[in-house]
């Protein structure tokens, strides 16, 4: 079968989109790659909340699937939104690389170890508010740009440090350069952060069942329950907002949970166990729901 792939233009996404157009033509399909240029790209000075949240990565990408212009679009879970447009639906979750976040520092410091006052760049209000509240007395500072200009400007001293999604660093081949990955008791990972994930038309049953073999189940559980957690609360990249979620040995999850605000000064966790996904992500939702999230959102 033949299908065209909508990817965003950046190394990573391309590295994304390359990954999954080898597995399928490695199982008999013929795949080509277009790039298309979302208006998360476009607009680097603004934060996302202002052009629109993370969809703003998706938006063209989506209207491309939509108008025909090409079958599967390929992306970072965590940059989806709960909510698709009608007509368009997730077709496959991948195996999860290592979904926490990746510490680095320009002289190898660690967090604990960073002097007060040191400088940490990243434009996450989820990581600006467990760094503010492990360490009061950091400065967090916006920062935005593909991973090579974040890395790049840390060289420069523009930053003491920075903070990074570790499995985009994998999938680059930068894990070198990670001072030590921050363990998700440490700083929480967003929901479905480490998973690419498969977009495609309703309607496209063709295409559904060709990119079937790719589909992950565990993983797929997983984010199920981290994404029912951020749909039952509403949140999105305007808000402080963490999930992951894991197996246990007995084969059902533990969903790990936070919600606060940017400075830290009020961070809500809750931890619950259960063996369907979407129940175990609203019913921490609702936890944190009954203990103030709500004022945290606006509401």
């Amino acid at each position: 079968m033949k299908l065209r792939i909508g990817s965003r233009g950046s190394a990573l996404a391309l590295w994304q989109a390359r990954h999954v157009a080898g597995r399928l033509e490695a199982i008999g399909h013929d795949v080509e790659i277009r790039t298309i240029t979302t208006t998360g790209d476009r607009v680097l000075e603004s934060r996302l909340e202002v052009v629109g949240g993370k969809g703003a990565f998706l938006k063209e990408i989506e209207e491309a699937l939509l108008g025909g212009q090409v079958d599967l679009g390929v992306h970072s879970l965590k940059d989806v939104p709960t909510a698709l447009p009608g007509g368009l639906q997730l077709c496959a979750v991948l195996e999860r690389a290592d979904p926490r976040d990746a510490f680095l520092s320009a002289t190898g410091t660690t967090l604990t170890a960073l002097p007060a006052g040191a400088c940490v760049g990243t434009t996450s209000l989820r990581r600006r508010c467990q760094l503010k509240a492990l360490r009061p007395d950091l400065r967090v500072a916006d920062l935005r740009g593909n991973v090579d200009t974040r890395i790049r400007r840390l060289r420069e001293g523009s930053y003491d440090a920075i903070v990074l999604a570790m499995a985009g660093l994998m999938r680059l081949g930068r894990e070198s350069e990670v001072t030590h990955a921050l363990e998700a008791e440490v700083l929480l990972p967003a929901p479905g952060q480490g998973a690419i994930c498969l977009e495609c038309r309703l309607d496209a049953t063709a295409v559904g069942a060709a990119v079937a073999p790719l589909h992950h189940g565990p993983t797929a559980a997983a984010v199920e329950a981290e994404r029912a957690f951020l749909a039952a609360l509403g949140g999105g990249c305007n808000v402080p907002l963490g999930a992951h979620a894991s197996f246990l040995p007995s084969g059902s999850l533990r969903l790990m949970a936070l919600i606060g605000d940017p400075e830290g000064a009020t961070v809500l966790r809750g931890e619950a166990r259960g063996a369907d996904p979407i129940a175990l992500g609203r019913s921490v939702a609702a936890d944190l729901a009954s203990r103030g999230a709500a004022g945290l959102l606006g509401r």
